[in-house]
């Protein structure tokens, strides 16, 4: 068994809870792994169907972190699609052909059309009235550059001062540099921004076990683990291979909350003093 690391030394730890909003079963799941368990951080979907619903539950959880889950990929724009036809379909939906669209954000009308989808969700979330803790992206879309500059841009004008940065041990070495050139530029507009993230190859698939080994072997500074729970798997939001209800059931383990607070700084989202220190 390996030592706990001692109170001074412990590594600080963000949990969120990604697409909140998009079903109340992943609203649900949220409260309750915020109130039952260590989910401090939850990310909205402003656009998703059940947005409403989330709010007025984060509403009544003053612990809870919010930010911004940007969807550009594989979900329903904020904005009609006669306003941003180059980017949904009539139903003002994003396809999930990521590749494409990649290179179809290269010319310069469809920019404006992004810009505009990007302001109008963060103009949304602002009109919630919960403090922005952070800014994310549905399947991390803003590792595109033309997205990521957008983001660094318009954020700013509606409070934005964290980003997370998909920064998972292990990634193949070319993603390290781009990911080294994403962390680049949040710092040089000022933002703060985990070290580290958890989550990424194992998307849907964080259970107990799997928390547990994160939870194990946390390196230091400040890592982000982040979960896609739910109290069920209506066909709404399945997606194959995600286990939504075990990941909820890690997220109130009695075991994961013992490891937590034996090795781990428990921080209430990116604005926790314990991140903006770092």
């Amino acid at each position: 068994m390996q030592p706990s690391p001692s109170p001074t030394s412990r590594p600080r730890l963000i949990v969120t809870a990604d697409d909140f909003g998009l079903d109340e079963a992943v609203n649900e799941a949220v409260e309750r792994g915020h109130r039952d368990g260590v989910l401090r951080a939850a990310s909205l979907m402003v656009s998703a169907p059940a947005a409403a619903d989330a709010v007025r539950r984060a509403r009544r959880l003053p612990g809870l972190a919010v930010g911004l889950h940007l969807v550009l990929t594989d979900g329903p724009a904020l904005l009609a699609a006669s306003r941003i036809p180059d980017l949904v379909d009539a139903r003002g939906q994003f396809d999930a052909a990521m590749v494409r669209n990649s290179f179809r954000f290269l010319r310069r009308h469809v920019q404006r059309q992004l810009a505009d989808e990007i302001r109008a969700q963060f103009k949304a979330f602002a009109d919630t009235g919960l403090a922005l803790d952070h800014v994310n992206a549905h399947k991390h879309f803003y590792l595109h550059p033309v997205i990521l500059s957008l983001v660094l841009a318009i954020g700013p004008e509606f409070g934005m001062r964290a980003m997370r940065l998909p920064n998972e041990p292990g990634m193949a070495p070319w993603l390290r540099l781009w990911v080294a050139l994403m962390r680049w530029r949040m710092e040089r507009a000022g933002l703060r921004h985990n070290d580290h993230v958890f989550g990424i190859r194992l998307s849907g698939r964080m259970d107990e076990a799997t928390l547990l080994g994160v939870l194990h072997n946390l390196p230091a500074g400040v890592s982000e683990a982040y979960l896609h729970p739910a109290t069920g798997d209506p066909p709404a939001i399945h997606v194959p291979g995600y286990r939504r209800t075990d990941e909820l059931a890690a997220l109130v383990s009695p075991r994961v909350r013992e490891v937590v607070a034996e090795r781990c700084v428990l921080c209430r989202g990116f604005g926790d003093p314990a991140v903006a220190g770092a």
